[in-house]
């Protein structure tokens, strides 16, 4: 398989990450330990957790991902098998943000709960406009050197920012980010195309899109408004019940048939075949999904495919 580079961090793996942020919510423990199994034995290494997850399931405190990542790992999961991704910057019970005292301090949080000594990659969940970008570079500069974190990226940055944070590393000799994670797939193309695709080629960051599948719109399970009822994340999917919406789907329909693949395996290999990307974040509820989501990295589109959804979906 196919491994791709993410930027300039030496880190290289297969095009689909494992986004963890479902581990403890809509996913049980069993199951989630099961996934991390299934997704290294497939030849995939890299997964992609955040401090925050899951935070918003009531009685959770956050940390509850990275602590079956833990779990898994401390039962055999191989720790050199695999790149852990996680984050830091949004609000936990103690505090949020990029600020030095608030990095220091979540990422021995983070390396506890995962029983690991070190971080692959690191990332700023979220832009913090309060704190200097010196500060935050500087502290993770410490972690840096200090070998507890390999690598750090950006996630959910807006292009002048990230521009201007690239900047201050290059002027103040401070660690840079080497990926950015921005939200992307054929329904929401505009935060990241233009200004900040360009940016990330030009800057070589590795890019690691999250909600590739449109939170499961993309997967073609969900085709009206009745379909989401009582679902996890009913408001989300149901921003792209629209004639545009239905249009892309319409179209991933007919390519889906012609090249005897599945809805959502189209919608991965239409961001795997953007410019500037390094691999989608996805994350699977059921060994069933793993495998679909895992088939869309050997899927190429050809040029009547990507046209076709170019046209509907822009």
């Amino acid at each position: 398989m196919h491994h791709r580079a993410l930027g300039t961090s030496g880190l290289s793996f297969a095009p689909i990450v494992l986004g963890c942020n479902v581990f403890g919510w809509t996913t049980d423990e069993a199951t989630s330990l099961s996934l991390l199994s299934a997704f290294v034995e497939r030849g995939f290494s890299c997964i992609d957790t955040a401090d925050v997850y899951s935070t918003w399931v009531a009685g959770h405190r956050g940390g509850e991902s990275e602590q079956m990542i833990g779990r898994w790992l401390k039962h055999g999961g191989q720790r050199d098998k695999i790149i852990i991704a996680t984050k830091v910057g949004m609000q936990m019970p103690e505090g949020k943000g990029l600020s030095a005292p608030h990095i220091l301090h979540s990422v021995e949080g983070s390396l506890k709960r995962l029983g690991t000594d070190y971080i692959d990659l690191y990332q700023a969940h979220i832009d913090d406009s309060a704190t200097p970008f010196e500060e935050t570079l500087e502290a993770f500069m410490q972690l840096l050197k200090s070998g507890k974190v390999r690598a750090i990226g950006a996630s959910n940055f807006i292009a002048p920012r990230l521009a201007e944070a690239l900047g201050v590393a290059k002027e103040k000799a401070l660690a840079a980010f080497v990926s950015l994670q921005p939200n992307y797939s054929l329904v929401t193309r505009s935060l990241y195309e233009g200004e900040l695709q360009r940016l990330c080629i030009r800057e070589n960051l590795g890019v690691i899109p999250y909600y590739a599948l449109a939170a499961g719109f993309l997967t073609g399970k969900y085709r009206k408004e009745s379909d989401i009822k009582g679902r996890a994340r009913t408001e989300t999917i149901g921003r792209f019940f629209n004639p545009r919406g239905l249009q892309i789907l319409s179209a991933m329909d007919k390519i889906a048939a012609r090249l005897d693949a599945s809805v959502a395996q189209i919608a991965l290999a239409w961001v795997l075949a953007q410019p500037g990307i390094t691999a989608p974040i996805v994350s699977a509820t059921s060994l069933m999904q793993l495998d679909e989501i895992l088939g869309a990295a050997e899927i190429a589109l050809d040029a009547d495919a990507l046209d076709m959804l170019d046209k509907a979906s822009a």
